[in-house]
């Protein structure tokens, strides 16, 4: 993502703002290390608060694994995939909906496991507030503060630490003021904005939904109570004009529109826009929606444009105001995180997706790497599966951003692995000398894989095989070897020694026919006298080239 340097803030206390009306929806995730409670939480978070229908309930007391100890699993209200029920772990990323007479709110339960540190992310993404569940038993552990500095990464301004597992620590006071010590201390180091600390026990349901008897010492809001005060995200309708075209819609001659969301700044109707990369200058004729025409569209709000002028635009153009363009670079600094489990070194071939383009891009060089645990800086030359670094990165073309802190949509990317499928064979037929010969192709597209054989060896074959017909077959076979490549030479070796070999069989088939009758055991070896499709059929079924299957 394209970011900023994060600068630091005072932490503020596990106070509730005061709830005000109006509040909008709130996305929040859930994260932490594996077993910490995460989908314990929001199941207790959905059933305290009615949030849950019967049925549901009911199939979750009729289920015969329990593993939580209480009456009911209530992790099985979000872990539905039969992988995470049958091991009691959360996988894939699970999206709920509830509210409240207060607030609107969606969750995005995310896993715990190191291996599924890109579920996380990709919860994390959009949310605007982070519970981070920590054990009280076992403190803040490496997984836990990975997940806050992605979290801080991806600019959530409210995070918040629920101690859970209280129940096992005796509601100890002293156990929860450690923790949130230690909390405290690595988020003011990150500098994040707001954060809190509140005890719980997801279990027994204790400061989830409502105040718990056994922890009288904290006199702070339940867990509920906090998520409904938090401030409202900034939609955005105040930034810069950003309409990234995702798609061209033209039915016709008399209509052709350019269809995206606005991703920030209003877009109006008879306002002049700017069209990158050209840097054409045109107005806006009409703003199209399935309801009707509007004047005016905001932020997150799925549109298609009409423009004044027919300009050339297509997927991953751009639209932008006039007095507010956006930074434009091939060679940018950014922090990552690397998800793939194949290590990332640098200059390795890479698609780089900002917004709806996508262009060809490569890590030119790793500035460093930091430390999940002490936040240290060190030096590296390979990224392994969730290392956070940052890095130089170039592009083949420009790329149009804001700041990520400015704006989540335009400063931040997806880097795609461009490798190629692996030993793939494309059997394609050319004519030769005597009809249709076969001439397989094999195309070895695994990165520094391949088959290293040298040329000599079917320079070799072919002299063996003997000399074809109209003489030279030697010069004319070494001179056809010498263009074959390094990478299929053994298999069309193989295939042209037996090329020959059917040349040599077919010369001593008796030629003298008589007049009237069909020398059938010449016609069958005499391939020009067959018919395209038979004549492919023999030379699979005498080379033996081809793969079953093929």
């Amino acid at each position: 993502m394209l970011t900023e340097t994060i600068h630091s803030s005072p932490v503020s206390t596990a106070t509730a703002p005061g709830i005000g009306p109006g509040l909008g929806l709130l996305r929040f995730t859930t994260a932490g290390s594996v077993d910490d409670g995460k989908s314990t939480l929001v199941g207790r978070l959905l059933y305290d608060s009615k949030a849950v229908y019967e049925d549901q309930v009911a199939a979750v007391r009729r289920n015969g694994t329990n593993r939580s100890g209480g009456p009911m699993d209530l992790s099985l209200f979000t872990d539905g995939l039969r992988a995470e029920r049958e091991q009691g772990i959360t996988i894939d990323v699970a999206h709920r909906y509830f509210s409240t007479p207060r607030r609107k709110f969606i969750i995005a339960d995310t896993p715990g496991h190191e291996q599924y540190t890109r579920n996380m992310a990709t919860g994390a993404s959009t949310a605007d507030a982070a519970v981070v569940l920590i054990d009280a038993c076992k403190g803040l552990l490496p997984q836990s503060r990975r997940h806050i500095y992605i979290s801080a990464l991806l600019g959530i301004d409210h995070v918040i630490a629920a101690v859970n597992k209280m129940d096992l620590a005796g509601y100890d006071e002293s156990v929860f003021r450690a923790v949130t010590e230690q909390f405290q201390d690595f988020c003011g180091r990150l500098g994040i904005r707001n954060t809190y600390a509140i005890p719980v026990s997801a279990l027994h349901g204790e400061n989830v939904v409502e105040h718990g008897r056994r922890m009288e010492w904290y006199r702070g809001p339940a867990l509920l109570e906090l998520l409904e005060s938090l401030p409202a995200a900034r939609t955005g309708d105040s930034g810069p004009l950003r309409f990234p075209v995702q798609h061209v819609i033209c039915p016709g001659a008399s209509f052709r529109g350019l269809a995206g969301q606005v991703c920030s700044g209003t877009l109006r109707r008879g306002a002049a826009v700017i069209a990158l990369p050209s840097g054409i200058k045109t107005t806006v004729k009409s703003i199209v929606t399935m309801d009707g025409d509007l004047t005016a569209a905001g932020s997150g709000r799925s549109v298609t444009v009409l423009l004044d002028d027919e300009i050339d635009l297509g997927r991953g153009d751009l639209l932008v105001g006039p007095d507010s363009p956006p930074r434009a670079a091939s060679r940018l600094q950014a922090n990552l995180v690397w998800l793939h489990a194949e290590p990332m070194r640098p200059r390795r071939p890479l698609l780089l997706k900002h917004t709806t383009r996508t262009v060809r891009a490569t890590i030119a060089s790793i500035r460093h790497r930091v430390d999940v645990n002490t936040l240290s800086d060190s030096e590296t030359a390979v990224l392994q599966m969730n290392d956070i670094a940052s890095v130089i990165i170039e592009s083949t073309q420009p790329l149009y951003f804001d700041a990520y802190r400015q704006n989540r949509v335009m400063g931040s990317f997806i880097l795609i692995d461009s490798g190629r499928a692996p030993g793939r064979v494309i059997p394609r037929y050319r004519r030769g000398a005597f009809g249709f010969a076969p001439t397989l192709v094999h195309t070895f597209r695994t990165a520094g894989a391949g088959i290293e054989k040298s040329q000599r060896e079917v320079r070799r074959v072919s002299a063996e095989a003997g000399s074809p017909h109209r003489g030279g077959g030697i010069k004319r076979s070494r001179a056809r070897a010498s263009r074959i490549s390094t990478q299929d030479c053994e298999v069309r070796g193989r295939a042209f020694a037996r090329r020959l070999q059917l040349r040599r069989r077919r010369r001593h088939v008796r030629s003298d026919r008589q007049p009237g009758r069909t020398n059938r055991r010449a016609d069958k070896f005499d391939l020009r006298r067959q018919s395209l499709p038979r004549r492919r059929m023999a030379v699979r079924q005498r080379c033996h080239l081809l793969p079953s299957g093929l």
